[in-house]
């Protein structure tokens, strides 16, 4: 079955030229495509998409707002958020929200797709700018609590959050993609938490990377 994507956005022409790219390739289903989301939680909970991409700014309710709802009824969907500014402030505020993903709109032609392909495998797929403000902030925390992380832990916690798919850190670290399960299992165990996204919203948050 295709994958099925709703989208969020109040610039048309962007949104119809993302239904347009999306509609090109038989693994995707546009399930419906969204001015706002002052409907999101009616809109998601019927049409039950897989992935969403959401525009950060949009007239009434702002995406982060939106992916706050939509958490409230489902934690399953991917959520890839969509923006024209790498602003971090949205960054974080959109992450610790739920969100799995960041976009710039101006990378949306290039990275979407591969994008898509990343969130569905476990990754957290981001634009290189928005990668390296997370780093950028990350080292300059300090860590509040202490977790009793490993060294290899750390590394991956700090690969997750930016971006990178399981695959991918286990080929930048010369590990096996079993090995990569194995500590992230115990990273979740070790945060009390049970999915990346959390683990990396806890990893912001308490300044652990």
């Amino acid at each position: 079955m295709p994958t099925k994507i709703l989208i969020y956005d109040d610039n048309t022409d962007l949104r119809e030229g993302i239904c347009h790219l999306l509609r090109l390739r038989e693994e995707y289903e546009v399930v419906g495509e969204f001015g706002d989301a002052k409907n999101v939680l009616k809109e998601v909970g019927f049409l039950k998409p897989d992935v969403i991409l959401m525009d950060i700014e949009m007239p009434g309710i702002t995406g982060v707002e939106a992916v706050k709802k939509i958490r409230t009824i489902d934690r399953n969907a991917q959520i890839i958020m969509l923006t024209v500014f790498d602003d971090q402030g949205h960054i974080f505020e959109a992450l610790q929200s739920g969100a799995n993903g960041y976009l710039l709109k101006r990378n949306a032609s290039d990275r979407l797709v591969q994008s898509i392909e990343e969130v569905l495998s476990g990754g957290a797929p981001m634009s290189p700018s928005i990668a390296r403000l997370i780093i950028s902030e990350m080292q300059l925390r300090k860590p509040q609590e202490n977790y009793q992380l490993s060294i290899r832990e750390k590394e991956i916690l700090k690969s997750l959050a930016t971006g990178n798919s399981f695959k991918l850190i286990a080929s930048d670290l010369q590990i096996s993609l079993e090995t990569v399960r194995t500590h992230i299992k115990k990273i979740y165990e070790k945060l009390q938490v049970h999915s990346q996204i959390e683990a990396v919203s806890k990893a912001l948050n308490e300044k652990l990377v």
